[in-house]
C-alpha cells in the first residue's frame, strides 16, 4: 500500500556545497538553481521532487510550489516524493528552476529526520530530461539564521524563521539572475541510498494556495508605524503565511507571530525579519495559525502592503448542515473550521505539536466524511497507513505517527482507531477493500496483545502512556472493556472482507467473554463501577456500554440518569457519549447534553473549538484547559459527525454507500437541510415538519439504493403518489418499495433520483 513507486531514478541527491557534517546540521536553508532549454513548449512536464524537509519552487521567476514535501515519513526509514505537472510554467527556449529548501535536522512529534539535508529533482518534458546533479548551482542562503529565545517547544521539528534582509543573495528567484558565481552543488547519493532510502509517492495533494489576500481590517493598519504592534485580523482561525511590503532603514527587527503563539500553553512558531535599507517585501515561508497576525514594527517604518497567504488541504467543503436552531448551526461551522486547520501533512492539531494522535484522528475522520469532498479521503487513508507502517516489531501500535521523538502506545486510543470509529468507519464510507487488506494484519497482531483474565474481562494494558482521557474520575475497566469489545467486532468485519475467516472464532470468543461478564463484574444496581474504583460516577464508560450494546434495555433508564447528571468526560470522550444517546434514539437528551457541554465554545468569539471545556487566561490555560489547553483541537468536532449521521440521518448501510440510509432524528427540530459528498456522488436532503406532517426531500445519486425511514403517519405520499398504506411492497412509483411500519417508523427503499415524501400526521 505504500508501494515504492517509480523507484528508477536518474537524479542524484544533492546539497549546498558548505553544508555541515551529517549529524551537526540543523535549520539549514539552501538555494538551488538550474537553467535548461526546451526545443518546444511541452504539453506535459512531470517533475518528481523529494527533500528533507520542505521546499519552495519557482519556474522562470514564477512561484509554482509553495511548501512542497511532506513531513517524513511513510515509515520510520523512507521518504516521500512529490509528483507535479510543471508544463504551465515552462516555455520553449531557455528556462530556469529555482528552489529554496529547508532542512530541520531534528525529530519531532510529526517528523523523523533523515539526519542529512538533501534535495532530489527529476523532470521529463517530451524528449528533454532534467535531473539534479553536480551541475546545479547552489549556496547556503545567507539571510536565514537563528532566532534567540524563546524557541519552539520540543515537540515541533520546525524552527522559528529568522531572515536578515541585509544578507539576501540578490534577486536570485528571477529568471534572468546570474548564478555563475555560485558553486556547484555537492553530489551526495543516488536513490534509494540512505539516509533517505526508498522513495514513496506523496499520497495527498499539494496545498491549496489562496495567493496573497487582504486582511479583514486594512483601515486599522497605520501608514507609518509608531512602535505599537500592528494587528492584522483574519476572517477566522487559518493556517497562513504573513506578507508585508515596507519602506525602512536598515537594521530594524520586525517580529511576526499570531495571537496563537502560546496556543496549548507552549511556544509555537514565530518569525523575525531584519530590514535592509529602502523598499522591501517579505513573506515568511513557514506557516502559522491563529485569528490575527501581530506585527511588531519599530517606529518610523512605512507600510506599503500587509497581506497573507492561506494554505490548506486541497479539498472543497461540499458537505453542509443547517437547521432551525442557530446554536447547532454555529457549532457545526466551528467544528468544520477546527477540522480544516487539523488537515495538513497528517490529521493533526496545528499548535504546540502538529502531531497525528490517532485518538483525535478517529473523531476527525467522521468530520471529513460529512463536510469535505472525496479528495480528502486520501488524508484518512494516509493516516491509516501511517499507523500500521510505524508499528513496532512486537505488533504494538502507537501514535503520534509519523514521529521521531515519541512512540508511546495509548491503548484506548488504539482500540478506537482500529475499530468501529477508525479503520472500519473509513471502510463503511469508501468501500476501500485494498486499504483494509493492507491494514488488517496489523489489526490482528495488535489485538493478539490483548488478553482476557480470570474474571472474563480484559487484563489491563497500560501501554506506553496509561491514558484514557484528561480530567478526573476515569473508571478505566468500564471504558477499556467496551473499547476492546467494539474493536473485536470491527476486526470480525475486516477479517471477512479480507478472506481471513479463520480469525473470526478467536475474536468472537473474546467478545463473548466480555459480553457475558461485563455486567456481572461491572454493574452495581444503578450504575457501572469497577471493583476498587472509588471516584465519582464516570459518564464515559456508561456512554460506551450503551453505544456498543453491552448495556441491556433494563439498564437504559439508569444510564440515562447518569448521562444527564454526570459530566466528567472531556470533549474527546464526549463524542462517544453523545453518539450513544443518538444511537439509542434519544435525540432530545443528546441535544440537551450537547448544548450544555458546548455552550461556552459556541458563545465564544473564537472560530474554533478547544481541547477542554473551559478557557482561562491565554485561552485554554485554566482548570478546564486540559493538556495545555489548545483552542484548535479536532477531537472537539464530533458534533459535526453526529448532526450529519444522526440528526440528518445519512449513513452507509453497505461499504462505499452502494446502499445507504436516511433516518432523520430531529428531536425538537423542525427544519434540517444537509448534504454529503460521498464516493458515489452527492446526497442532499431537506426536512420540514409542522402540524400537518413530516416532509422529506431526497436527492440520490446513480448506482445507489437508499432506505428512507419516516415517522409513521396516517398516510404517506411520494412525489404526489400515495405509497402508504399499501397491501405489499410495490407502490405506484416504479422502484419505490414500502417495507411497512415498525416501532413508529415506515421504511421505504428508493432508486436514484429526486424523491419528495410527505408523512401526514395521524388525527
Amino acid at each position: 500500500m505504500t508501494a515504492l513507486t517509480n523507484q528508477r531514478w536518474r537524479a542524484r541527491w544533492i546539497q549546498a556545497p558548505d553544508t555541515p557534517g551529517t549529524r551537526k546540521a540543523e535549520n539549514l536553508w539552501s538555494c538551488f538553481r538550474r537553467t535548461f532549454s526546451l526545443p518546444a513548449r511541452a504539453s506535459s512536464a512531470v517533475a518528481r521532487i523529494a527533500v528533507d524537509s520542505k521546499y519552495w519552487l519557482w519556474v522562470n521567476g514564477r512561484l509554482a510550489v509553495f511548501e512542497g514535501g511532506l513531513k517524513r515519513g511513510p515509515n520510520p526509514h523512507d521518504t516521500y516524493f512529490d509528483k507535479i505537472e510543471l508544463a504551465p510554467w515552462l516555455h520553449a527556449g531557455e528556462n530556469q528552476i529555482a528552489v529554496l529548501a529547508w532542512y530541520w535536522g531534528r525529530d519531532g512529534y510529526s517528523h523523523k529526520s533523515s539526519g542529512r539535508p538533501g534535495f532530489l529533482f527529476e523532470l521529463r518534458a517530451g524528449p528533454t530530461e532534467l535531473v539534479s546533479d553536480a551541475s546545479w548551482k547552489s549556496i547556503r542562503h545567507p539571510a536565514f539564521g537563528e532566532t534567540g529565545d524563546p524557541r519552539p517547544n520540543y515537540r515541533l521539528p520546525e524552527f522559528n524563521v529568522h531572515y536578515d534582509a541585509r544578507r539576501m543573495p540578490g534577486d536570485w528567484l528571477a529568471a534572468g539572475f546570474d548564478d555563475s558565481a555560485w558553486a556547484n552543488a555537492c553530489d551526495v547519493a543516488a536513490p534509494p541510498d540512505g539516509p533517505w532510502n526508498n522513495l514513496v509517492l506523496r499520497p495527498t495533494p499539494l496545498w491549496r494556495d489562496s495567493g496573497l489576500v487582504t486582511y479583514e481590517n486594512p483601515a486599522a493598519h497605520p501608514k507609518i508605524t509608531d512602535g505599537t504592534p500592528v494587528i492584522a485580523t483574519l476572517p477566522r482561525n487559518l493556517t497562513i503565511t504573513p506578507y508585508f511590503k515596507i519602506k525602512a532603514p536598515a537594521g530594524l527587527l520586525i517580529d511576526i507571530r499570531t495571537d496563537n503563539y502560546m496556543g496549548g500553553s507552549e511556544y509555537n512558531l514565530r518569525a523575525e525579519y531584519i530590514t535592509r535599507d529602502g523598499e522591501q517585501e517579505f513573506e515568511t515561508p513557514a506557516y502559522l495559525n491563529g485569528h490575527a497576525v501581530i506585527h511588531t514594527f519599530p517606529a518610523g517604518i512605512e507600510i506599503l502592503d500587509l497581506r497573507y497567504r492561506e494554505t490548506r488541504y486541497d479539498s472543497d467543503f461540499t458537505g453542509y448542515f443547517e437547521c432551525d436552531d442557530p446554536f447547532l448551526n454555529r457549532l457545526w461551522l466551528k467544528c468544520r473550521n477546527t477540522m480544516n486547520i487539523n488537515m495538513r501533512d497528517s490529521i493533526q492539531d496545528p499548535d504546540r505539536e502538529r502531531a497525528q494522535w490517532w485518538g483525535d484522528a478517529a473523531i476527525i475522520l467522521g468530520e471529513i466524511f460529512y463536510s469535505c469532498d472525496p479528495r480528502a479521503h486520501a488524508l484518512i487513508r494516509k493516516a491509516i497507513l501511517d499507523l500500521v507502517n510505524w508499528r513496532k516489531a512486537d505488533g504494538v501500535l502507537h501514535s503520534p505517527v509519523p514521529a521521531g521523538s515519541c512512540d508511546a502506545e495509548l491503548p484506548g486510543q488504539m482500540l478506537a482507531s482500529i475499530g468501529e470509529h477508525g479503520f472500519w468507519y473509513y471502510h463503511r464510507h469508501t468501500g476501500d477493500d485494498d486499504t483494509i487488506a493492507y491494514a488488517y494484519p496489523a489489526v490482528r497482531d495488535y489485538l493478539a496483545l490483548w488478553q482476557i483474565g480470570p474474571d472474563g474481562l480484559l487484563v489491563h494494558r497500560p501501554g506506553g502512556w496509561d491514558w484514557g482521557d484528561w480530567g478526573e474520575n476515569i473508571d478505566r475497566p468500564v471504558m477499556d472493556n467496551a473499547l476492546l469489545f467494539q474493536a473485536l467486532g470491527a476486526a470480525i468485519g475486516m477479517a471477512r472482507v479480507t478472506a481471513h475467516e479463520d480469525d473470526v472464532p478467536g475474536y468472537e470468543t473474546k467478545r463473548a467473554s466480555i459480553a457475558a461478564n461485563y455486567n456481572r463484574v461491572l454493574w452495581r444496581s444503578s450504575e457501572y463501577r469497577s471493583p476498587g474504583y472509588t471516584g465519582k460516577t464516570d459518564d464515559r464508560g456508561h456512554g460506551l456500554a450503551l453505544l456498543y450494546g453491552l448495556a441491556g434495555p433494563e439498564q437504559w433508564p439508569a444510564i440515562k440518569t447518569v448521562l444527564t447528571t454526570s459530566f466528567e468526560a472531556t470533549p474527546y470522550m464526549e463524542k462517544y457519549i453523545l453518539e450513544s444517546l443518538f444511537r439509542s434514539g434519544d435525540t432530545e437528551t443528546a441535544l440537551t447534553r450537547l448544548k450544555k457541554r458546548y455552550a461556552n465554545m459556541v458563545e465564544s468569539e473564537l472560530s474554533t473549538l478547544w481541547e477542554g471545556w473551559g478557557m482561562g487566561p491565554g485561552w485554554g490555560i485554566g482548570p478546564e484547559g486540559y493538556g495545555g489547553g489548545s483552542y484548535n483541537h479536532g477531537w472537539s468536532g464530533g458534533p459535526l459527525t453526529m448532526l450529519g449521521e444522526y440528526v440528518a440521518g445519512i449513513s452507509p448501510t453497505t461499504p462505499g454507500l452502494a446502499t445507504y440510509q436516511v433516518k432523520p432524528q430531529l428531536g425538537p427540530l423542525r427544519h434540517v437541510r444537509a448534504g454529503v459528498d460521498s464516493v458515489r456522488g452527492r446526497i442532499e436532503i431537506e426536512i420540514n415538519r409542522d402540524e400537518s406532517g413530516f416532509r422529506l426531500r431526497l436527492v440520490s445519486q446513480p448506482d445507489t439504493l437508499a432506505t428512507v425511514v419516516l415517522p409513521a403517519g396516517a398516510s404517506v405520499e411520494c412525489n404526489n403518489h400515495a405509497v402508504w398504506p399499501t397491501t405489499g411492497e410495490d407502490t405506484p412509483l416504479g422502484g419505490v418499495k414500502c417495507h411497512g411500519e415498525d416501532a413508529g417508523h415506515i421504511r421505504f427503499t428508493v432508486p436514484p433520483g429526486t424523491w419528495e415524501f410527505l408523512s401526514r400526521q395521524r388525527p
